[in-house]
């Protein structure tokens, strides 16, 4: 079954995040006011385009950890399509904790650092600044089965090919279960529920006793929308990386240090050449995933 599924994967390959318009999750149905608040829009704007241009996009994604975002890695490519770890676009942007798209309230924060997973179609955004009035969607530590359901959150385009004001959301039920992809078709609110482009990196989570489970993001599929399988990649199996890159001191201190050691180097260095210069010349001074 794991080989089939790769291979159906193969097969049937469209990624779901920039490469054209197409509605948000399809045959969905809009998320309530202050449901799924772990939920994040990822806007990538100034990409670089074909013939020197640049363009606009946009993925799925989910909080985790105050100042980390799981998505799928193909949201952050270079311009050879090559997943990298690190932002791409001009200006890389999530938003966190609103419904509404223009809504009030949530957060709008700079994604500043992105890791890539080895194994799986993952990536983890670091923000600039942390948020921690928004409850993190929690990682399963354990597999998924076949014919548990669960549930789908994303951000994209509506029918009509105009963005999506709103997050929507969908039930589907776990057909297979492979070493890195699972198999999920839809559910409800119809059985042709299914994701599209710009709902990449989309988590897919389990409701358990303790509150919704993150099992899968959202990574590629057919056109949408469909009934049948689409393919998610597996977080359960990985979750030991995402703890480690979500809880190490280091993630965030690496990129603090690159800001401040210049700064403290300034201050230090500015007013020695000001006290070398002050006799000769008093007056001088010296923009994904996607």
């Amino acid at each position: 079954m794991f080989k089939s599924l790769a291979a159906a994967a193969a097969a049937t390959l469209v990624v779901l995040g920039v490469a054209s318009p197409a509605s948000a999750i399809a045959y969905g149905e809009n998320a309530r006011d202050g449901a799924y608040r772990f939920s994040v829009l990822l806007t990538m704007t100034g990409l670089p385009a074909d013939g020197g241009g640049t363009r606009d996009s946009s993925c799925s994604g989910a909080l985790v950890a105050p100042k980390w975002v799981v998505t799928a890695g193909h949201c952050f490519r270079d311009a050879a399509g090559r997943k990298v770890s690190r932002t791409v676009a001009k200006r890389t942007t999530a938003t966190i904790g609103r419904a509404k798209v223009a809504g009030r309230g949530g957060h709008v924060v700079e994604v500043v650092a992105v890791r890539q997973a080895k194994t799986a179609d993952v990536a983890l955004a670091e923000l600039a600044s942390p948020v921690t009035d928004v409850t993190p969607l929690r990682v399963a530590t354990y597999p998924p089965s076949s014919g548990e359901d669960v549930r789908l959150t994303g951000f994209g385009l509506t029918a009509d090919q105009t963005p999506a004001k709103r997050l929507q959301t969908g039930r589907f039920t776990i057909v297979a279960v492979g070493d890195s992809l699972l198999e999920t078709s839809g559910v409800a609110p119809q059985d042709d529920t299914s994701p599209c482009p710009h709902d990449s990196g989309g988590p897919y989570f389990r409701d358990s006793g303790g509150g919704p489970e993150l099992v899968a993001v959202v990574s590629a599929g057919p056109g949408c929308p469909h009934t049948g399988p689409d393919y998610s990649a597996r977080t359960d199996n990985i979750s030991d990386w995402i703890a480690a890159e979500t809880t190490s001191p280091g993630s965030s201190r690496l990129w603090y240090l690159a800001v401040l050691i210049p700064l403290a180097l300034g201050a230090v260095a500015l007013p020695a050449l000001a006290y070398r210069r002050r006799g000769a010349d008093p007056g001088s001074r010296p923009r994904l995933g996607r």
